[in-house]
């Protein structure tokens, strides 16, 4: 699980960086303001979770026994960014409102994730 979350991590951060690049550079002219603004949403908070998911890993390759609520929370932080910042970034990008639905399922993925990190740290026993 931990090789998993840490390349995970690292493929997600580093494209939150190059989406981010690429708002700012490519996107600039190309679509209104507002959307722009909902594309580096999504960048932004790729990357804070790509960071998030990286520290579940880290936290995993300390513990002999990782809890089950450690591992879901490192699942949910992947499923926030796919639903929440791909919803995101298709909104942005084709204007089709209706995409903006699922954002609230991403962002709900990303409170579970961050409710599991919470139960397994305050369960931690080093």
């Amino acid at each position: 699980m931990t090789q998993i979350f840490l390349s995970v991590a690292a493929i997600l951060g580093g494209l939150s960086v190059a989406f981010g690049a690429f708002a700012s550079h490519a996107l600039r002219e190309k679509i209104s303001e507002r959307s722009l603004e909902i594309f580096e949403t999504g960048a932004r908070y790729q990357m804070y979770h790509a960071l998030a998911l990286l520290l579940v890993a880290v936290l995993i390759t300390r513990l002999e026994s990782p809890p089950t609520t450690l591992i879901a929370s490192g699942w949910l932080f992947i499923l926030g960014i796919a639903f929440f910042c791909g919803s995101l970034y298709a909104l942005s990008l084709t204007g089709i409102k209706i995409l903006g639905a699922v954002a609230p399922l991403g962002g709900f993925a990303f409170l579970l994730g961050w409710g599991a990190l919470a139960v397994a740290a305050f369960n931690l026993k080093f």
